[in-house]
């Protein structure tokens, strides 16, 4: 375990110490690239940084690192279209996040039917709860009028999950 997460994080080391002394020697290709608006990928990074580890052999990893992927790639897409406002439904999606490194971690330990059945419940919860808030706040367009039927639709699967 020790020798494969160090040898995972030389190889990180060096791609990154790769790129950016490319970076040193091309300035052409420094100014195609504008780090005032790919600051978010650092955060993804670190995120992919922590999933390698789950992968590698510590699958509790696989929460943090789906979360702080997921909240990442929130960021990347906020930064890059600057559409900020779009943070008061976007919430919604880190339940969703959690429920991936759960799934994640419950396929990784092999023993973990539970984490993946929980994991789905909580992504299927965040999924509605994302298109609930996007609609409501209208950044689903015209399913906006129709954000009371994403509430009904949660309401019948939460009761057809409890049936028994």
């Amino acid at each position: 375990m020790q020798k494969r997460s160090s040898i995972v994080g030389g190889l990180i080391m060096i791609v990154v110490g790769a790129f950016f002394l490319l970076l040193q020697f091309s300035p052409s290709l420094a100014a195609q690239i504008d780090f005032g608006r790919q600051w978010p990928l650092l955060v993804v990074g670190l995120g992919v940084f922590f999933l390698l580890g789950a992968l590698l052999g510590t699958p509790p990893l696989a929460v943090p690192g789906s979360i702080v992927s997921g909240i990442g790639g929130i960021l990347y897409y906020q930064n890059m279209t600057g559409n900020w406002a779009s943070w008061a439904y976007m919430w919604a999606l880190i339940p969703g996040f959690v429920g991936f490194g759960t799934m994640l971690m419950g396929i990784l330990e092999r023993k973990g039917r539970r984490n993946i059945r929980e994991g789905a419940r909580l992504m299927m919860i965040s999924l509605v709860m994302f298109a609930l808030f996007a609609a409501f706040f209208n950044g689903l367009g015209s399913l906006g009028r129709f954000w009371p039927l994403l509430l009904i639709a949660l309401g019948v699967w939460l009761l057809w999950q409890n049936r028994r």
